[in-house]
């Protein structure tokens, strides 16, 4: 048969397939409308296993081996649906979609210029440039950790907080995600910071004289290349560059260096002893700019949510197709351990989209009240 021919005929199987589908889906309906009046839940994790293993044992009788899986995956992904549909039926409109609205609704259409702004370090840190980014005017509190950024943010002591989520060479700040699950907050913003990192050290000192050098985990990663050729040099990690800054300012020796900004060098009356010692000039850090409630402000095109799935085969698979199906890009997709767990996983997303969407709204409010662990971060603009 003629390519052509074969199209024919796989038009006129979808025709089929497409009205079989639409009767399931009013059955499903129906179903739903049952469940409700006798208070039973959606999930029926018994009915779906032995629906799945009659058609495995079906397809293998009349096709063999071969089709098994994928009917396997086919058949998932329409009770997954039909599961969705009788959710959306028996919930209604859930919290988050509440949330969302009036947060659309009450979000003033410009960014302020001025805001009370946590950020993690001293003067000098990474987070403050990213801050000044942001906001024209921010009175800024410095804190130790990134904990105590989110801590002060949450309790209501700052309106936002500037923290450090990825850098374009160096990955994921692990720290930052990890904090995140223990927190009440949303993204509100988000900027990405060209990162330059220069050698600083006290006036006078020689690269040959240097015994040891002090700078943030991320940034000894982002400039490995330059550390790997000295020899006999002592690592030594800081919380954040500029304390780096400081604390080769205060030791007031020749054989001590930082990694650092030239800003620093500035502050903190050091010299550059080199500049652009970083792995990549492509050299760029993400901060999201954090706050207590839901903001979502015009332009917002980035949604970000923690997740977790049940440990089932293709449960991953399923909230990707979700996002698939919308045509929504997913641009970060992070991993990160539960502690204290039997090697259970809480999944990052970062999805191209916006909650004016009612379909995206929609698709966040299922993944609400189907998941156990669901946590919308927010819908923010980036620049």
């Amino acid at each position: 048969m003629k390519l052509d021919d074969l199209r024919v005929e796989i038009d006129s199987v979808d025709e089929e397939l497409i009205e079989l589908f639409m009767k399931r889906m009013d059955i499903a309906l129906q179903v739903a409308e049952y469940k409700k009046e006798h208070n039973l839940p959606v999930l029926n994790t018994q009915r779906e296993r032995e629906i799945l293993n009659k058609v495995s044992d079906r397809v293998s009788e009349k096709a063999g081996a071969e089709l098994d899986t994928y009917a396997r995956v086919f058949f998932s992904t329409l009770l997954d649906v039909s599961r969705s549909r009788q959710n959306l039926f028996l919930s209604g409109e859930s919290s988050l979609t509440q949330r969302a609205l009036k947060a659309m609704k009450e979000t003033p259409i410009l960014f302020p210029e001025k805001a009370t702004v946590a950020c993690q370090g001293i003067e000098g840190a990474y987070s403050q440039f990213a801050s000044e980014k942001i906001f024209k005017l921010p009175s800024i509190m410095y804190f130790n950790t990134f904990e105590n950024v989110f801590s002060a943010v949450e309790k209501g002591l700052c309106q936002y907080g500037i923290l450090p989520i990825e850098n374009s060479s160096a990955g994921s700040v692990g720290e930052v995600y990890d904090l995140m699950k223990n927190h009440n907050f949303s993204i509100a913003k988000s900027v990405k910071l060209h990162i330059k990192h220069t050698l600083l050290v006290n006036p006078g000192t020689k690269l040959s004289d240097i015994k040891e050098i002090y700078s943030h985990e991320q940034a000894l990663n982002q400039c490995g290349r330059f550390l790997k050729d000295l020899k006999n040099v002592k690592i030594k990690v800081c919380e954040n560059t500029a304390e780096a800054a400081q604390t080769v300012k205060s030791l007031a020796n020749n054989h001590s260096a930082a990694i650092s900004s030239r800003n620093c060098a500035a502050l903190y009356g050091l010299e550059i002893l080199d500049d652009d010692i970083q792995n990549s000039d492509n050299n760029y850090t993400r901060f999201i700019c954090i706050s207590k409630n839901l903001e979502i402000y015009p332009g917002a095109n980035r949604i970000s949510l923690m997740l977790s799935v049940p440990h089932r085969p293709l449960a991953l698979y399923h909230i990707i197709a979700k996002f698939a199906a919308l045509g929504l890009n997913m641009s970060k997709l992070e991993s990160r351990p539960v502690p204290g767990s039997d090697f259970d996983f809480m999944f990052y997303f970062d999805i191209d989209g916006s909650l004016h969407s009612e379909p995206v709204l929609a698709l966040m409010s299922q993944l609400e009240k189907e998941l156990d662990f669901f946590v919308f971060l927010g819908n923010y603009p980036e620049e």
